[in-house]
């Protein structure tokens, strides 16, 4: 029972940092159409940034989150506006523009990654977080992963909160289902394709600030993040975000799982779960 318990919170662990990681990238390619293999890129910078906050200014890596989080939204737009808006401008279609931009990320993700490198090299980096122990009866839980787990789940649930009773997230879903709908009824759909990019930066802002807590960081970390993110999206339905939301806990709690059962399978669990998906439900759980 206590050993159950423990796969299930390590579940919600991961699948926490996972529906945050994945839902940013589903809000850029399920409505701004582009599928930003750089994802995790942005997800490593926000993890050194709260690294070097925490540990050259000793700033708590929970505050990180209103720190680090804005900068990557900032970020985010600045990428939206002048890059990916400049090309699609640009671009004769609809589906041409989606080629294209995931080869602008390719080149942004190398971009990234090698400034990154050359910042802060390519050494093995990380921090101590909380790692102590807490009780709960008999069951002991690491402290960062239960403030991490906690953390997630409240990020998520806001921002579920966001996108279904505020008037710019029921804007930013018109826009997703329907976008020549949406613009027939006044939504912006220009505006909405930026903010969906920010917002999907910032979420990726998050995610790296609560995997910064608990795992090691280097430079190259960033693509098997995003390659998470797309398994998470496939499983939800891509282009869903209440499916990457579901999805992200689902894929978490498979992890806890087979990481329970045998450590070393877990990568190799990834990409099986990924195949039969693409071969038996290649739509997802909510997939159109």
């Amino acid at each position: 029972m206590i050993s159950f318990i423990n796969i299930l919170v390590n579940g919600l662990l991961m699948g926490g940092i996972y529906a945050i990681t994945a839902v940013g990238l589903s809000m850029q390619y399920g409505v701004a159409r582009i599928l930003n293999i750089a994802h995790g890129e942005f997800i490593m910078v926000a993890a050194f940034l709260t690294w070097m906050l925490h540990t050259t200014l000793g700033i708590n890596p929970i505050l990180c989150l209103a720190i680090v989080g804005p900068i990557l939204f900032v970020l985010g737009y600045l990428v939206r506006h002048y890059l990916f808006k400049t090309l699609k401008e640009k671009t004769p279609s609809p589906a041409a523009f989606e080629g294209n931009s995931m080869l602008m990320a390719f080149g942004l993700l190398f971009v990234i990654q090698s400034l990154a490198t050359y910042i802060w090299g390519k050494n093995i980096v990380g921090y101590d977080f909380m790692r102590y122990s807490v009780y709960l009866g008999e069951i002991r839980f690491a402290a960062n992963r239960l403030v991490i787990m906690i953390t997630a789940v409240i990020i998520c649930f806001l921002f579920y909160l966001f996108l279904t009773k505020t008037r710019t997230g029921k804007a930013i879903r018109a826009s997703s289902q329907d976008p020549d709908a949406a613009a027939l009824m006044g939504v912006d759909i220009n505006r909405m394709l930026t903010l969906c990019f920010a917002l999907g930066a910032l979420m990726a802002g998050f995610a790296g600030v609560l995997l910064s807590m608990e795992y090691k960081l280097d430079t190259f970390m960033g693509m098997g993040h995003t390659i998470i993110a797309i398994i998470v999206m496939v499983l939800g339905g891509l282009g869903s975000i209440p499916g990457s939301l579901v999805g992200g806990f689902i894929l978490g709690i498979f992890y806890g799982i087979v990481s329970g059962i045998e450590p070393g399978l877990t990568e190799a669990a990834y990409y099986l779960l990924f195949m039969l998906l693409l071969l038996f439900k290649p739509s997802g759980l909510f997939g159109r």
